[in-house]
């Protein structure tokens, strides 16, 4: 495997996960990357946690925030980070444990070849949901009909969230434009990668159920998402898809 251009971080947004924060760290730094935890002041103490991980690791680093503020600003704000410490590539992780370590390396080395976007995808060969019940299963693959039909994609996954972006895509986005919080934060960066005209590639994972705690997908969280891509949609208009689509599958 080829070596990145340059040093990776990988920024996993807290709220409430002290249970499965350091098994997730830890994970991380056995792979050799950095790590910014967002912590939106946990009352379980994961900051605390966080921060005396980051004592005995100099690559574990900490930005707690005043409150509950959502997702997307999660990564906004762990990205305007990297970019300001010269990072070159750029992780999205949960920290619930859903999201194995073992294929960091892969979604680096694609982003870092292509130069786009790497999707950490359940939904192409190879592949895999562990330990979802049936209802949840059928509302994630509708959700990602919905998007590809109203925003015409063609990634398999668009709602995937663990990922890697290069700095340059990044900038090229601008994340001062970037405008939705919560879940549909993912689709939005998605969306933006593709209409700029950079490659995206699908890197087949076996996503398995969080390990321990409560998960923050609600009722009202998925409504907000349906609207969320109609918004999208209204302001950033619909893509044509075409034979130079420039999604692809690993």
């Amino acid at each position: 495997m080829s070596q990145p251009p340059g040093p990776v971080l990988v920024v996993v947004p807290t709220y409430n996960e002290r249970e499965n924060l350091e098994r997730a760290v830890h994970g991380i730094r056995k792979a050799g990357y950095d790590v910014l935890v967002v912590d939106d002041s946990s009352p379980d103490g994961t900051a605390e946690l966080a921060r005396r991980l980051a004592q005995e690791d100099g690559g574990i680093h900490v930005l707690q925030r005043p409150g509950k503020l959502g997702l997307g600003s999660a990564y906004v704000e762990g990205f305007r980070y990297g970019l300001e410490q010269g990072y070159e590539l750029f992780v999205e992780m949960d920290a619930d444990g859903s999201h194995l370590p073992q294929y960091l390396p892969r979604l680096v080395e694609s982003a870092a070849r292509t130069g786009g976007l790497a999707l950490g995808s359940r939904y192409v060969e190879g592949g895999s949901i562990v330990g979802w019940k049936w209802h949840r299963l059928l509302l994630s693959s509708a959700a990602n009909t919905y998007c590809r039909l109203v925003l015409g994609l063609r990634v398999r996954d668009c709602t995937a969230g663990y990922r890697c972006y290069t700095r340059a895509l990044l900038i090229a986005i601008d994340l001062d434009q970037v405008f939705s919080q919560g879940y549909i934060f993912q689709v939005e960066m998605l969306y933006r990668c593709i209409r700029l005209g950079f490659p995206v590639e699908e890197v087949p994972i076996r996503f398995e159920d969080r390990i321990a705690g409560v998960s923050k997908v609600s009722q009202g969280e998925v409504r907000k998402a349906l609207l969320g891509v109609l918004l999208l949609r209204g302001r950033l208009g619909r893509r044509r898809p075409s034979a130079k689509d420039t999604s692809k599958t690993l």
